[in-house]
């Protein structure tokens, strides 16, 4: 799927490349797992909605609540590949909000709306290999911390925790255009 965002002036877009699940409250890596606040509001609330919250005082991050009102589920976008007027580096979550020019405002904007939504790439478009993974940075959440709900494309260099060395060869050989179809990765620059 493509996020996009027209913030008024430009529409970014992105082809969504990484995300992590969360099932909270039981999930104890799940904000939702000290209950209903007024930071998860939103969480509890019906899917199709963005939850965006503030983490080390910087860095905004994203996730769309998935399921039915009262049943606090979302899933963390954590990188995107450029697609359409997205020049910033756009892997990690707090990454991604700084280049799609999201923050706090767009905690609960509607995902059908016409600021912010989730969108089918191009008919023909090749469907990316999914790998999955441990979720990343919640190793406090006991054995949590070890369901395999990070999902990502395996052979895209704008994945998180892609080395440096092998995204910038892909971002090099293929630099980032403002067309609506991704940028193709060259089979050197490929994860293994």
């Amino acid at each position: 799927m493509h996020l996009v965002h027209d913030d008024g002036k430009i529409e970014r877009v992105g082809r969504i490349v990484e995300t992590e699940a969360y099932r909270g409250p039981q999930d104890l890596a799940a904000h939702s797992a000290r209950g209903h606040t007024p930071r998860t509001r939103v969480m509890f609330g019906p899917p199709g909605y963005a939850y965006v919250y503030l983490i080390y005082g910087m860095w905004n991050c994203l996730n769309v609540v998935t399921t039915r009102a009262g049943k606090p589920h979302a899933v963390l976008l954590r990188a995107l590949a450029p697609v359409s007027n997205l020049v910033d580096s756009s892997w990690g979550p707090g990454l991604l909000c700084r280049a799609m020019r999201i923050d706090r405002k767009l905690n609960a904007a509607d995902l059908c709306g016409d600021t912010l939504w989730l969108e089918r790439p191009d008919a023909g478009t090749p469907a990316p290999r999914i790998a999955r993974s441990a979720r990343i940075g919640v190793g406090y959440a006991g054995d949590w911390a070890l369901r395999p709900w990070r999902f990502l494309d395996r052979d895209s260099p704008y994945v998180s925790t892609v080395t440096a060395s092998v995204r910038n060869s892909a971002i090099t050989a293929f630099p980032r255009g403002g067309s609506r179809s991704e940028n193709p990765v060259p089979p050197s620059a490929k994860k293994r």
